[in-house]
């Protein structure tokens, strides 16, 4: 019986995903023989444990911003969430694709094409990472969810040839090949990301937001950022009142 199914959805999750972290060559043993179903691997392991990279990352660019060097940009809210939405569904898809390759590679490096076998490894292998993505929470901390990501590709290079039955001596073969089509794969993902959340509406991505923040400038001193946003804005209503020719008299800026 599966420690995932959903009647066992939270101390059996926990020790699954410890073992997974802690134990991989043997977890994936177990793995191997348990029965599966697309719903009870998604429902019970890929689902939650996908979420916490994406619900981290989205309460820290909303609670912190994003910046460095003095910067910081505030987000809008709704485009925060959307793009957690949009990231999540596809992180989601994401998962049944790279069961797809696998499957669809199996037989070149000696091993059996079986869909649900394959689904396992894809389910289980980002374990790791998608634990480290809570250091989300604080954008400075993000980029240790790497560390997450490199032990995932080791727990992936021991459970692919174990359960896609696949020689051992082939084995190396066939994870370079699912890794690089799976980093391809993760690239067009990405750039459907962007253009969904990003490029199609890139002059709204600080609507309801803002950039505060000082910047050292040599010569002059320090210079607010959220300030000079002001004033940028106030120059662009006056610049379009001009063009409309409905522009009141000068006034200094200042005032």
């Amino acid at each position: 019986m599966s420690v995932v199914e959903p009647g066992a959805a939270g101390a059996g999750l926990f020790a699954r995903v410890k073992a997974m972290i802690m134990q991989p060559g043997a977890t994936w043993d177990a793995i191997d023989g348990e029965p599966a179903t697309v719903g009870d691997l998604y429902r019970g392991y890929v689902m939650p444990l996908a979420a916490i990279p994406v619900v981290a990352g989205a309460i820290g660019m909303i609670v912190f911003g994003i910046g460095g060097w003095g910067f910081t940009i505030r987000l809008s809210p709704v485009w925060v969430i959307v793009n957690a939405i949009v990231g999540y569904a596809l992180a989601l898809a994401m998962v049944f694709v790279t069961a797809l390759v696998i499957e669809a590679l199996a037989e070149n490096f000696g091993g059996q094409k079986n869909r649900i076998q394959a689904l396992k490894v894809a389910a289980y292998f980002p374990t790791a990472y998608w634990v480290a993505g809570i250091f989300a929470l604080v954008p400075a901390l993000a980029l240790l969810a790497l560390v997450g990501g490199i032990y995932s590709l080791w727990t992936l290079y021991l459970g692919l040839p174990k359960l896609m039955k696949a020689p051992q001596e082939r084995a190396g073969g066939y994870f370079a090949v699912v890794l690089v089509v799976t980093i391809v794969v993760g690239i067009v993902i990405a750039l459907v990301t962007s253009s969904i959340t990003g490029m199609a509406g890139a002059n709204r991505v600080l609507a309801g937001g803002s950039v505060s923040g000082t910047v050292s400038v040599p010569g002059v001193g320090s210079v607010d950022v959220g300030k000079l946003e002001g004033m940028s804005k106030r120059a662009e209503a006056a610049a379009r009142q001009i063009e409309s020719g409905e522009a009141g008299p000068v006034t200094d800026p200042d005032v």
